[in-house]
């Protein structure tokens, strides 16, 4: 049956009727989980049904599904626009300088990636409030709040009109405008087709807008995406956006990570991939195909007989590799070592005769050579460049602040943890020699750009891009933390106040859940405590974020908004992984799918080898009109003079699409609506965003080291024979209870501004606090949480309250100084109440003085001379460790789980 909305409500009723009775029948067993709301569990089992269905469909079908027209809501405006060819142009020249000659050879040339094809001219979208966009139109104002977003959808389905629905909420929230470019899509178009019409929005945004006034966002491929396009940026001297979001993104397309092959229950990506009906898109003609068919793309004539020859005889040992796409060799020794894609032979690819450079990998004491493309993007040998998995990258330094989105439960997490900490920390974390050799010969990028900003966040059993599902809790709290980051990178940036809405008083999430209990978030009119260790929650447009710690911020959130410190990276062993196996083929991996593999090769297999056939004519056409170039062969250049070849667009309405929209365009609605009530109320609806001084000044160009040789003896630690040593003083934690994301220590100068020189009231220096003894019934401990301890309790955990470094002291601001947004009970009539919780804290036995700000608004950090008998040197030796936090569900690899 069609892909199409009919068939598939036929398909998934049946999962959204068993979803919702078994919901409800085993919802004590989801209590821990985000499953626990019925929204969310219903979202993740009807798209991984979705994605089921589809398989059994050609990649076309899905394409075709995807890129139907969705009707937007009658209070989001949208606006089509061309991108000029003078972008396109000058971000082709970025590219190709960015690649290099031997990158330009290895992807097949230069021009056969320009051409369009069927796409015609490259089209994107505006998606704004229309509200918004009438208020700036009367007022002749001009919107400085834009954020580039790069769908998702593995480089080969979705749209703009399947992400829109997402996108509008990010519009809603930034009170701003997105840009959503409709890019060429994998496998008719692979690298580097999409990396080219991204960069060229983002060159026509830079023609009607400041480099500093836009950010950059994307979810799983589009995220992958948006890193290369940065590093392009960064590399080839365009300016760089304020900031930039990473919602699961998808960064390392050889899989070497060790979560892809966990038991992942809570995602909804199939373990074995993605796999499709063959069709006339995918997949293409094995290797030993097309090297055949190049042979015969240079002869001068070329006749239906010699093209008769290149397809496989029935029976044959050729048509048995054409329907398993792999040849296993017993006695076929390869040389030890990982498995490295594209760099096992060092071959030419516009090489007639050579022989091409394919995966091989030893299994069981066999040796098995891969000739199947794997990954729809790019080609086998591609798989493992640098601007396709950005995990290769010698630095991802010198970039502007980052979020990082992961889920806890995805099958992706590995990658995403991996890459947060070598984007902090370039140095501790480069990729291995063989890579280096090939893409920074002369260690010039690893050593040239400073640590880049990251706000890292583990969602603790979330799936690959949440947001998906932007009617559920979960997602509405993702949402959150996106629009805090991008108000603040664009506050940063303008050095200025950036007004957005205000959703403390307009849109509160309900307080209670399907799980039955009610969450203990303050009220949404009340302020919410952050605290530097312990519990806080997620934050909204406007408000600040906590401060950096060795370029890092690092947070663990539960499906409740509650976030927490990660702890310290030893505890990771993915952080652990030498250079040399990331980017290397997991035979693991190798084995799973092709297990999955040849179940749906049995199959198709008659269908398989007709639709191989075909293409194996057409592109013996196709690759003789290039100047000699070598497209990839799913590509359409690879096959366009041969007729029918080329697809027909459609602009269908998609039903199925539009109710699944509109599910979740409700919140965004009811938003509306009550913000509209408040300003009609007189009541104001917006806040202002002020940059904290956090990640220092904004600027257009990357941040280069002032030495860049002063991270090699660190590096030859890093890489060299593959053994990672963790310095122990390097997990040191910092004043924010957080710890440096790094194996190698960092230069103290490159740390991040250190929490005495964050703005505040005053602040109470207490005591070293011995967390052996947090139960004795101390006066301090009453007067400052004003409750009897009991004799379970751990206060760092429950309270927020920071454990105390000897001699340093930790310091506690008043602005903390009500507990779980509980006002002193105690606080006489007139009296504030911070004033009043200082005073009754100030002559309590234990509490050593009060540390008023300095003019500037700074602290200082030397309360040494307050606490006799202690020297400076004394007090920096000697630390308190945070007891562990009870019930505490960490993020786990995969190596944790088996």
């Amino acid at each position: 049956m069609p892909l199409h909305t009919v068939s598939l409500g036929m398909a998934l009723t049946p999962t959204a009727i068993q979803t919702f009775i078994a919901h409800y029948l085993h919802r004590k067993s989801l209590h821990n989980k985000p499953s626990v709301h019925i929204t969310y569990d219903e979202g993740i089992q009807i798209t991984r049904q979705f994605l089921y269905y589809a398989s059994k469909h050609p990649v076309e079908d899905i394409q075709a599904f995807t890129s139907q027209w969705v009707p937007s809501p009658h209070w989001v405006r949208t606006e089509t626009v061309i991108i000029p060819d003078d972008e396109l142009s000058t971000a082709a020249k970025a590219i190709s300088k960015q690649l290099g000659p031997n990158g330009i050879k290895r992807v097949g040339g230069e021009e056969w990636w320009q051409w369009r094809g069927p796409s015609e001219d490259l089209k994107g979208e505006w998606i704004e409030m229309r509200n918004h966009y009438n208020e700036n139109k009367k007022s002749n104002a001009r919107n400085n709040r834009i954020m580039l977003y790069v769908h998702g959808g593995a480089y080969f389905f979705g749209s703009v009109d399947t992400h829109r629905y997402m996108m509008q909420r990010h519009a809603r929230k930034l009170n701003g405008r997105v840009f959503a470019p409709e890019y060429r899509l994998a496998p008719q178009f692979p690298f580097p087709c999409a990396l080219q019409d991204c960069l060229a929005s983002y060159l026509w945004l830079l023609k009607h807008y400041d480099s500093k006034e836009i950010i950059i966002a994307g979810d799983s491929a589009g995220g992958g995406m948006a890193l290369s396009l940065m590093v392009i940026m960064r590399d080839q001297g365009i300016p760089l956006p304020a900031g930039a979001i990473l919602i699961s993104p998808w960064v390392d397309l050889t899989h070497s990570m060790p979560s892809i092959v966990a038991d992942n229950p809570g995602d909804y990506i199939p373990p074995y991939g993605f796999r499709h009906k063959p069709s006339t898109a995918w997949p293409p003609p094995n290797a030993d195909e097309i090297l055949k068919i190049k042979q015969l793309s240079h002869q001068p004539t070329l006749t239906a007989t010699d093209v008769d020859k290149t397809v496989p005889a029935p029976n044959s040992n050729a048509e048995e590799t054409a329907v398993h796409g792999y040849t296993l060799h017993e006695k076929k020794a390869i040389a030890p070592g990982h498995a490295y894609p594209g760099m096992q032979q060092s071959t030419d690819p516009n090489t007639v005769h050579a022989e091409p450079d394919n995966i091989h990998i030893e299994l069981e004491g066999k040796t098995v050579e891969l000739k199947d493309q794997i990954q729809m993007y790019t080609t086998n040998q591609l798989i493992s460049h640098p601007l396709v998995s950005p995990i290769l990258q010698p630095s991802l330094g010198g970039l502007p602040p980052l979020q990082i989105l992961s889920g806890g439960g995805e099958m992706l997490r590995d990658e995403q943890f991996y890459i947060a900490h070598k984007a902090a920390n370039p140095a501790a974390y480069p990729p291995s020699d063989i890579y280096l050799d090939e893409f920074d010969p002369d260690r010039e990028i690893l050593n040239k750009y400073e640590p880049t900003y990251v706000q890292f966040q583990v969602w603790e059993n979330l799936c690959h891009v949440a947001p998906t599902f932007s009617f559920s809790r979960p997602a509405k709290y993702m949402f959150r933390v996106i629009s805090q980051f991008g108000s603040w990178a664009l506050a940063r940036a303008q050095n200025a106040e950036v007004e957005i809405v205000d959703e403390s008083q307009i849109s509160p999430v309900s307080s209670s859940g399907s799980d039955g209990s009610s969450s203990s978030r303050p009220h949404d009119g009340a302020k919410i405590p952050r605290t530097d260790t312990g519990i806080s929650y997620v934050g909204r447009a406007g408000d600040p974020l906590p401060a950096f710690s060795h370029h890092m911020l690092r947070e663990r959130v539960d499906k409740r908004g509650r976030t927490y410190p990660l702890d310290p990276p030893s505890s990771y062993p993915i952080l652990d992984t030498p250079p040399d196996k990331i980017g290397a083929i997991n035979p693991q991996l190798i084995s799973k799918w092709l297990a999955a593999k040849h179940e749906w090769d049995l199959k198709f297999s008659k269908e398989k080898l007709r639709v191989q056939g075909r293409r194996i004519k057409e592109m013996a056409h196709g690759l003789q009109d290039f100047n000699g170039e070598c497209p990839p062969p799913s590509s359409l250049a690879a096959r366009r003079a041969a007729p029918g070849v080329l697809p027909k667009r459609h602009a269908k309405k998609n039903y199925g699409l539009m109710l699944w929209s509109g599910w979740g365009s409700k919140h965004d609605e009811r938003t509306l609506e009550k913000e509209k009530q408040a300003q009609q109320s007189g009541r104001r609806s917006t806040r202002t965003s002020v940059d904290a001084g956090q990640a220092g000044s904004y600027s257009s160009t990357p941040a280069k080291n002032k030495d860049p040789h002063a991270n090699k003896a660190s590096q030859a630690t890093a890489a060299g024979a593959g053994v990672v040593t963790w310095d122990t003083a390097s997990e040191q934690k910092q004043s924010n209870g957080d710890f440096t994301p790094g194996r190698i220590s960092s230069d103290p100068e490159a740390a991040s501004r250190p929490i005495s020189q964050k703005s505040g009231g005053p602040i109470l220096i207490l005591p070293e606090v011995d967390n052996h003894k947090l139960q004795d019934d101390s006066a301090s401990t009453r007067a400052l949480f004003h409750a009897a301890m009991t004799s379970n309790a751990s206060l760092p955990y429950l309270n927020g309250r920071p454990s105390s470094v000897a001699g340093r002291s930790e310091f506690l601001s008043d602005d903390a100084s009500t507990i779980g947004g509980e006002k002193d009970v105690g606080i006489p009539n007139g009296v504030a109440p911070d004033a009043a919780s200082t005073r009754a804290v100030r002559n309590v036995r234990g509490v050593s003085d009060v540390v008023i700000p300095n003019e500037d608004g700074r602290f200082s950090t030397e309360t040494s001379s307050l606490r006799p008998g202690l020297s400076v040197d004394e007090s920096r030796d000697s630390t308190s460790h945070r007891p562990e936090m009870p019930d505490r569900e960490v993020f786990k690899t995969a190596d944790e789980q088996l």
